[in-house]
């Protein structure tokens, strides 16, 4: 699905108790019985990295669903005095709730990044609801409690933007510059990528939400504890305290040249308790489902449907 054809990728909204919610829509669900699809972008992309995997399950008979993360695109919160939260319990409720609002019972989810994050999380939490897992980055369910430990200065060299983004000089260039700041992670983070600046023009839309710089800040700050959760979460944040395992059927995906997290870091399947299987994507920066929308697709579709 090229840039040229997105309007055959129909664009709806979803009304939740916290966001209205605009996703795009491809193929049909077959039977009743069929769990569909959702796909979930991270930090700082949108649902573009999406379009050719929403285009090989639609043309394999699959239902596809991906919205637009809190703080992106056209998605917007109800209340104007709601807390603009980007911590993990909130992206994992936002999924849930999502599938609510839309009738769904049960869904394969797919994501990376903070998307990633949420389909980790509501796997752990609401299995019942989640029908199998495409995880690339591996299982990221932050550990907030342990977020003040160092890490090697290889790995800490790589989160420098996190760091930048505590101070307010983080927050006024987030604000200032979020087109060449989010422009120059993509291509930190997919060194290998050839396509990455084109790629980011056609997302670089959605980081004009005017709550994405909030909810990015309150991400970055939350998991290393220096700002408080909204209390809505509070519950689901302790759940997540425990690093719950994952029970459903999962397939990470590890990029190799993967430029924030280092592959080594994507491999543990410790907290994946049913069953598991790693495959490894050479080549493969971060942003595993554009770079690598076949194997992206393929994960999917080897998972019990």
């Amino acid at each position: 699905m090229t840039a040229s054809s997105h309007e055959l990728y129909a664009l709806h909204r979803v009304t939740t108790p916290v966001l209205e919610i605009a996703y795009h829509r491809a193929g049909e669900r077959q039977r009743r019985t069929d769990a569909p699809v959702i796909l979930l972008h991270g930090f700082p992309y949108d649902v573009r990295a999406y379009d050719e995997v929403a285009r090989l399950l639609a043309e394999a008979g699959r239902e596809v669903l991906v919205p637009y993360l809190r703080g992106y695109g056209p998605t917007r919160f109800l209340d104007e005095g709601a807390v603009r939260s980007g911590q993990q319990a909130a992206l994992a409720q936002d999924l849930v709730e999502f599938m609510d609002a839309l009738g769904i019972q049960r869904a394969l989810v797919a994501g990376y990044d903070w998307g990633g994050r949420a389909a980790c999380a509501a796997a752990a939490l609401w299995p019942e609801r989640i029908h199998g897992l495409v995880a690339a980055g591996g299982y990221t369910v932050q550990d907030i409690a342990r977020a003040m430990e160092p890490a090697v200065p290889e790995a800490e060299r790589n989160l420098w933007y996190q760091y930048y983004f505590h101070s307010e000089r983080g927050r006024q260039g987030l604000e200032r510059n979020r087109e060449e700041l989010c422009g120059l992670l993509w291509r930190l983070w997919s060194p290998t990528w050839p396509q990455a600046e084109e790629a980011f023009a056609a997302s670089a839309v959605s980081l004009h939400n005017p709550d994405f710089v909030d909810v990015a800040i309150h991400s970055y700050r939350h998991r290393f504890g220096l700002v408080e959760g909204d209390p809505r979460y509070q519950d689901l944040e302790e759940a997540l305290a425990a690093r719950p395992s994952i029970a459903v059927p999962t397939v990470v995906l590890v990029g190799e040249e993967n430029g924030v997290i280092p592959a080594a870091d994507q491999t543990s399947t410790e907290r994946f308790s049913g069953p598991c299987e790693v495959r490894t994507l050479p080549g493969v920066g971060h942003n595993v489902p554009q770079e690598a929308p076949e194997a992206f697709a393929e994960a999917i579709l080897g998972l019990p449907d």
